[in-house]
């Protein structure tokens, strides 16, 4: 379980952020929203152990975050960023296997058992038939997928996942968002964050809003994702209209 308890956070002597607090147990997939500049990316960067909180504690089962090695952090987190800039001719299967860096000791190289769980996080993310492509020359969704077989290889326990849609089509939206609600069901802690708040009926357990640094809400979708909320985080008129099925709905902006 990661647990963050009336944490600040920010640069050094600027706070963007402060008072979060919330759990995430295993297998639950919280969906964080939130405008531009309001603080995602710097709170991700915080619940990686990549910027020291400014107050307040994160804490792994117990454990401060501040006091596990980073070999240890990043064999339970692991992080998909939203984009991801190759220069570099590596086959899909080895970007793949870059993931198992944490598992490995220093100097050591890739064995067949790591080559094995490289090519079940690849069957697992269903582009198996990509692992001898070039991971420059394959699709914008593609490679995000291939960016959380990496996450996944290394096994981890909390997976982080900051605009994973972000510049991706209808489709592989979908895909991605998809895959999102399997790893949940493997027991896997999801969090992610999105511009599109209808993305958090498709795959999310629970919503946490994040406005002007401070948690403005959080909850399941269907109580926390309302017009009021929307029009606070993105000072804009938005229909929230339910769908078919159980807690199912998309919003669209309301143009005057």
């Amino acid at each position: 379980m990661l647990e963050l308890q009336d944490l600040a956070f920010g640069y050094g002597a600027r706070t963007v952020g402060s008072g979060v607090s919330l759990t995430l147990p295993p297998g639950e997939t919280l969906c964080l929203l939130g405008p531009n500049g309001g603080g995602k990316t710097t709170l991700f960067k915080t619940m990686l152990g990549l910027l020291p909180p400014l107050h307040g504690r994160i804490l792994l089962d117990g454990t401060d975050l501040s006091a596990l090695p980073r070999r240890e952090v990043a064999q339970h987190i692991a992080y998909v960023p939203q984009a991801h800039a190759a220069f570099f001719p590596f086959r899909v299967r080895e970007v793949v296997l870059m993931g198992r860096a944490s598992r490995l000791s220093a100097f050591a190289s890739p064995g067949p058992a790591d080559q094995a769980a490289a090519e079940r996080a690849l069957a697992t993310l269903g582009i198996g038939h990509l692992s001898d492509r070039i991971y420059t020359e394959i699709s914008g969704g593609e490679r995000q997928l291939a960016l959380i077989a990496r996450a996944l290889v290394g096994e981890p326990r909390l997976l982080v996942m900051d605009e994973p849609t972000a510049s991706l089509d209808f489709g592989n939206q979908a895909r991605v968002l998809g895959q999102v609600r399997r790893l949940s069901g493997r027991g896997i802690a999801v969090v992610l964050s999105t511009h599109d708040p209808g993305h958090a009926f498709l795959c999310a357990d629970r919503v946490a809003l994040l406005h002007a640094g401070r948690l403005a809400g959080l909850g399941p979708p269907g109580e926390t994702v309302t017009p009021e909320t929307l029009r606070l985080l993105y000072g804009v008129e938005v229909a929230v209209v339910p769908l078919p099925g159980e807690g199912r709905a998309v919003c669209a902006p309301v143009l005057p």
